[in-house]
């Protein structure tokens, strides 16, 4: 499992380890994994002697690990050259290291873009992860620069500009192909928009595992992690104790949304499904295993969850099943018509669990704010809704977050997907298999969790780097799922 942890948890950390070390020693263990990083890109590409490097370097304690490393670099036979945005507050020892190697100090203000010649690669010693807002406009003009060279760029511990606690990036942010990030994870570079901007994530371990509280601020599930929580059928199984899931959705404009959340909910662990709405006839049709009743959902028969909302509309028949819906004591998910049509009173006096998954649009409106506002605080707007709906909250997006309202539990962000899976139809697929997953016995968080995970290693199968339809997603399941279990 990859976790990360907040600013204040990794200072405070870093401070206990320093306490015990050298001085100098952490820094020193820093850039010997960012030198180990950079010199395999190099090799990739060509060799590291011979090289040109160009190191944008910051103040404090982030410049001072990319000079460090520079150093490494130029006795390597690289020819270094460093950029200082704050000349009169660079790291002085790793100023002298690469001096002492062979490298080359300049500061950036004295450098004419246009005469660096050629580089192969640069590394982005800017800001660490105390930075807050976006770059400078010195040090944006020279980012922009150098993103037009073609080289990679190579991140010290997250790419300078974005908001290390939150995913945000408010102002101009570099954009890297790797970050080198030391001793944990941060939490903006497993959630977007941040993340888009880390490219490939190394972690280099320095040490600091035995200092880090056992609780993080975010993880995210492996496959190790999603195979342990999959539900296996025993020898004794049969279709009722394997569970049993309700789908309410589905209506005479959007029939299909019926048609895919009974999909999804096929292949997602339960050993039956029951339909309740008008695309009966649809469902049967695709899925004869069915089991279907004309409603209300409260007299259609035992289900260990229910699933309610992909393209139910917004009639008064709507209105009325979601209702019957949320009255029930199973577990419920809340998906797309639904979250529109709930009462949020109703929904935190639940005792038995609920799980909303919006996307960013359906989280504004149930926040009250703009989209926009969601986009750019992704971690931020899952937290408040679970706490304000008393719920576990599947936010979908480029990066889904999964966030409960019990007090110290880590968000988890999902690392599976593809931008093709931003197509009509893949929400249905999601919430009918993480309803599925419900009904069989894992709790919201963990539903959410796996039925995101499969959801996207589904779309990483059914795309193959090409188009993919919602329908695809679903028959891709099984796969996804036989690969988590392998």
């Amino acid at each position: 499992m990859r976790t990360a942890y907040s600013v204040e948890t990794v200072r405070a950390a870093e401070r206990a380890l320093m306490a015990r070390l050298p001085d100098g020693a952490l820094m020193q263990r820093a850039a010997a994994g960012l030198a180990a990083a950079c010199a395999d890109l190099l090799r990739r590409s060509g060799r590291v002697y011979g090289s040109r490097v160009v190191l944008l370097v910051g103040s404090g304690d982030n410049g001072g690990d990319a000079l460090y490393a520079g150093a490494r670099l130029a006795r390597r036979g690289a020819g270094v050259r460093a950029l200082l945005t704050a000349p009169d507050r660079a790291h002085e020892g790793g100023v002298a290291a690469l001096r002492a190697a062979g490298g080359r100090v300049d500061g950036a203000d004295r450098v004419s873009t246009d005469l660096i010649g050629r580089v192969d690669l640069v590394v982005d010693g800017i800001t660490g992860i105390g930075g807050r807002g976006g770059l400078r406009e010195g040090a944006a003009t020279l980012v922009r620069a150098l993103e037009a060279t073609g080289a990679p760029i190579v991140a010290v511990d997250l790419p300078s500009g974005v908001e290390a606690d939150t995913g945000e990036v408010l102002g101009d942010a570099v954009r890297a192909d790797a970050t080198v990030t030391f001793g944990t994870y941060k939490p903006g570079l497993l959630i977007d928009p941040a993340a888009d901007r880390a490219g490939a994530l190394h972690l280099v371990d320095i040490g600091l595992d035995d200092e880090l509280p056992g609780v993080p601020d975010l993880e995210a599930l492996q496959y190790a992690d999603v195979a342990a929580l999959l539900p296996v059928p025993a020898s004794e199984s049969d279709k009722y104790r394997r569970g049993v899931v309700g789908i309410v959705a589905g209506s005479a404009r959007y029939p299909g949304a019926a048609v895919l959340a009974v999909g999804g909910a096929l292949r997602g662990g339960a050993g039956a499904v029951r339909y309740v709405g008008p695309g009966a006839d649809a469902v049967i049709a695709r899925h004869p295993e069915t089991l279907v009743h004309s409603g209300p959902p409260s007299k259609a028969g035992r289900v260990q969850a229910w699933v309610v909302g992909p393209g139910l509309g917004d009639g008064t028949a709507a209105v009325s099943a979601v209702a019957d819906v949320l009255a029930a004591d199973v577990p419920v998910l809340v998906d797309a018509d639904g979250l529109r049509l709930l009462d949020a009173s109703v929904v935190r006096a639940r005792t038995a669990p609920t799980l909303l998954t919006p996307h960013a649009g359906e989280a504004a409106a149930l926040l009250g704010v703009p989209r926009e506002e969601v986009e750019a605080g992704r971690l931020a707007a899952v937290r408040e809704l679970a706490a304000r709906y008393r719920s576990t909250v599947l936010l979908k997006g480029s990066t889904t977050l999964v966030a409960t309202d019990t007090e110290h539990t880590p968000v988890r962000v999902n690392p599976t997907g593809t931008s093709w899976l931003a197509t009509a139809g893949s929400g249905d697929v999601l919430s009918g298999l993480t309803g599925s997953l419900l009904a069989a016995g894992l709790g919201p968080r963990d539903a959410a969790s796996v039925g995101a995970h499969l959801h996207g290693l589904a779309a990483r199968h059914a795309s193959d780097g090409g188009p993919v339809a919602a329908q695809d997603v679903a028959d891709a399941i099984p796969a996804a799922w036989r690969d988590v279990r392998a």
